[in-house]
């Protein structure tokens, strides 16, 4: 958001946002379009204040408030040292929609340290093609993208972008519909995604996915036992964890009687 200008013989580069005094207590933040709160990074900002390192936050001036696109810490520590009477200077946008400050946030954090499960969501909600796809596959297995870590929530976003991004979004979701219905929550953790991915990848039309899903859910020990199996593998093998699990996943398949023996894991592994 910038544009280029030019005054008599002087060119320059302008940024769409203006520098202005905002009042602390007109300030908003969205929760689609902002991270999760650190109270602890607050309460440090806090302790440590300095006024010469507040920076300039960036906001929004919409509907008669200001959303914080950048800085929310730091003004939550202005509030906490009991300056939310006070006006800061900020780079100031006009008239985004909370879409458009989701996009900002992601690009003025690009070069920052931002945990991935907050850049998924915020792009979400920005509309981004690859997360909006990823969250529609995880939806359609009735599961959803959330840190609860219970009712059906995936918070491996780093390895759902991973699978998908290897694959494809068939690849993706069937691999999470065999975990649901083999483990339900308890299998939906990163190890066991990749893992599981690969296999789906690889085996694709000779992997039967009513067998599969009924010999890893009456295996011994459930996922802890695949995973304990992977953790040997991986002694005896090497490899990354997820080629582990894959032949773990593989092993389990192949031991009970019935179905459809798949070719060892071992044989073309990554």
């Amino acid at each position: 958001m910038t544009t280029k200008a030019t005054t008599g013989t002087r060119n320059r580069v302008e940024r769409s946002a203006r520098l202005k005094w905002v009042p602390v207590a007109m300030m908003r933040v969205s929760p689609l379009a902002q991270r999760d709160l650190n109270a602890a990074r607050v309460d440090k900002i806090a302790a440590n204040f300095d006024v010469e390192r507040i920076g300039t936050p960036t906001v929004n001036e919409r509907s008669g408030h200001f959303y914080v696109i950048d800085g929310q810490h730091r003004i939550e520590a202005i509030k906490e040292i009991g300056w939310g009477d006070q006006q800061i200077q900020c780079w100031t946008y006009v008239g985004l929609t909370e879409e458009e400050e989701a996009e900002m946030f992601l690009v003025l954090n690009d070069v920052l340290t931002v945990d991935g499960f907050a850049k998924f969501r915020i792009g979400v909600h920005a509309g981004r093609d690859e997360e909006v796809d990823i969250d529609r596959i995880v939806r359609a297995q009735g599961l959803r993208v959330s840190r609860d870590a219970k009712d059906g929530a995936v918070s491996a976003v780093g390895t759902l972008r991973r699978v998908y991004r290897r694959s494809d979004g068939g690849t993706l979701g069937r691999t999470l519909r065999i975990i649901r219905d083999a483990y339900g929550d308890a299998g939906l953790t990163a190890p066991v995604i990749d893992g599981l991915g690969y296999v789906c990848a690889r085996y694709n039309g000779d992997l039967d996915d009513a067998h599969t899903v009924a010999r890893l859910s009456t295996s011994m020990g459930g996922v802890g036992g695949l995973i304990n199996k992977a953790n040997v593998l991986r002694r005896q093998m090497g490899g990354t964890v997820a080629n582990s699990v894959a032949a773990a996943v593989v092993d389990t398949i192949n031991a009970g009687k019935g179905g459809k023996k798949l070719p060892s894991w071992w044989r073309d592994a990554d």
